[in-house]
């Protein structure tokens, strides 16, 4: 059973939002605006928030230059991971990591279910890390971001929580 341990100390990471989008713009980008709320409510710091169209080159350059950017630990992507012929930010992100997160599309999907159902199945979230830095990519739906925030990423950006959380892994991402 997970808990919070609150004698460790909380330890602030580096989050990156992008939101993958042809329509959407800083003042209709709720999915981007409730991540960025929920970063800074959580004692983390906001390094950087961009807004690019579905295509897969533009999301990959915009990955790789935050990935080589030290004080960027996590970069949560939202948008872009339907079925359609314009959704591309998985394979945008999975060309990108060196490692995949499996268990985040698994959990991810679990933790939908019990809200919408067998629509769930739609959603293909997906997770990874590459040069330190964790990627998440998260459907565009406010409602999907506050879930993946709330129910998986929360906890684990909180090095308090055990009894592991991605926090205390981040120096030993890197090794070889």
């Amino acid at each position: 059973m997970s808990e919070t341990v609150e004698e460790r100390r909380f330890v602030p990471i580096g989050i990156a939002v992008l939101t993958v989008s042809d329509s959407r713009t800083d003042d209709n980008d709720h999915s981007g605006q409730l991540l960025e709320e929920r970063i800074f409510a959580a004692g983390h710091q906001l390094v950087d928030r961009k807004i690019v169209s579905d295509d897969l080159d533009l999301i990959q350059v915009q990955l790789r230059t935050w990935i080589a950017i030290e004080r960027i630990d996590v970069i949560i992507s939202t948008g872009g991971t339907g079925l359609t012929g314009r959704d591309v930010t998985v394979e945008a992100h999975r060309q990108v990591y060196e490692k995949e997160i499996d268990a985040f599309s698994t959990l991810f999907t679990v933790i939908s279910m019990k809200k919408i159902g067998t629509s769930a199945v739609q959603s293909r979230a997906t997770a990874g890390v590459a040069n330190g830095t964790y990627l998440f990519a998260l459907p565009g739906s406010p409602n999907a971001c506050k879930d993946a925030w709330d129910e998986v990423l929360a906890p684990q950006f909180d090095y308090r929580h055990r009894p592991c959380n991605f926090v205390e892994i981040i120096p030993r991402l890197i090794e070889r």
